[in-house]
């Protein structure tokens, strides 16, 4: 563990780095955070925890920038999560308050509060399909050859898809499969949408295999399919790290590539917010940033996750003080 003087002395450069984006130097701390230390006594603490690997110093300034193990300390150990001004506190409840018919679109909501508040940007994702239970599914005739199909989840999540067949269908049809379909899956996980449903269903209706199978095949492939909605991702080039052209082609790679987006995002739940500093990110396309994950719920009701990305000089404390009032606002609406 660091003794006092060095924690106050690493908060205040890592706090001082995150507002101007400037190496830190011992007289900046002086005049600037107040510390009862003289300037040699700043420098010699500098120096040490520069030889700790909580510091690191650019080759062309005489000041110190935090390292990632600098970081990874100020998030443990040294960082306030009530940053966060009555304004703010105001503008999220408002937002929270809009009335949503779908889970999707609180996530949404939640996720633009967020990059609006903090000005980085936030990837969403709704919450694991296949593990939510089938409360209803509902065909609707839209045609001699189209159906809708409606399926609804305990926990508020809603999916719908079109399904288009090779011969016609009737409405006394639609009835019969509105009720085999929820005779067999109600208070059934998304994930009883298999081969065996098929062959129940098969032995159990006198018509086609043309209408059962393209129904299956069409509802598992929506269920499959995870949306991701992204918020201020403009916002990132307005950063200082974003004038290198490499890391903001980078950032453009990663925003655009799906997979990575969705593994970033189902990445750990040991905690209801995780934070990843730079290396720690299992991807090396995410090495140059720094990843907040947040796994919000309402109740017990999982609502998916949002993850802010941005540069490791992330002001980790807005960040994070958002997300926990947010969390205890969410869970108000339980």
């Amino acid at each position: 563990m660091l003794e006092e003087r060095k924690k106050q002395v690493l908060q205040a450069i890592i706090e001082e780095y995150i507002n101007t984006a400037e190496p830190v130097s011992s007289n900046s701390l002086v005049e600037g955070y107040g510390l009862e230390y003289s300037s040699a006594t700043i420098r010699n603490e500098m120096a040490e925890l520069e030889k700790m690997g909580y510091l690191d110093k650019p080759h062309t300034s005489s000041g110190r920038v935090p390292s990632e193990k600098g970081y990874r300390f100020y998030v443990d150990e040294l960082l306030k999560d009530d940053n966060i001004s009555i304004e703010e506190i105001k503008y999220i409840s408002d937002k929270l308050e809009t009335k949503v018919n779908e889970i999707e679109d609180l996530t949404q909501i939640t996720a633009n509060t967020i990059s609006e508040i903090t000005h980085y940007t936030t990837v969403s994702i709704g919450p694991q399909v296949k593990e939510q239970n089938i409360e209803e599914i509902k065909f609707i005739l839209l045609g001699t050859k189209m159906l809708m199909a409606v399926i609804l989840t305990d926990n508020g999540l809603i999916k719908e898809t079109i399904i288009k067949f090779d011969e016609d269908i009737n409405e006394k049809q639609v009835e019969t499969l509105n009720y085999m379909f929820n005779n067999k899956l109600k208070g059934k996980p998304l994930s009883e949408i298999s081969g065996n449903l098929e062959d129940y269903l098969y032995e159990e209706m006198s018509y086609s295999v043309k209408v059962i199978k393209p129904i299956i095949d069409q509802i598992k492939k929506v269920i499959q399919q995870e949306t991701i909605h992204l918020e201020g991702q403009n916002k990132a080039f307005e950063l200082p790290e974003f004038n290198s052209l490499e890391i903001a082609k980078n950032f453009m790679n990663v925003l655009d590539t799906k997979d990575l987006m969705t593994d970033m995002l189902n990445t750990g739940f040991a905690q209801d917010i995780n934070v990843y500093i730079g290396d720690e990110n299992e991807k090396e396309e995410l090495k140059d940033f720094s990843i907040v994950t947040f796994k919000h719920k309402v109740g017990n009701k999982d609502l998916g996750t949002i993850g802010i990305i941005g540069p490791k000089r992330m002001n980790y404390s807005k960040v994070i003080s958002v997300m926990k009032y947010i969390s205890k606002k969410l869970n108000e609406k339980n």
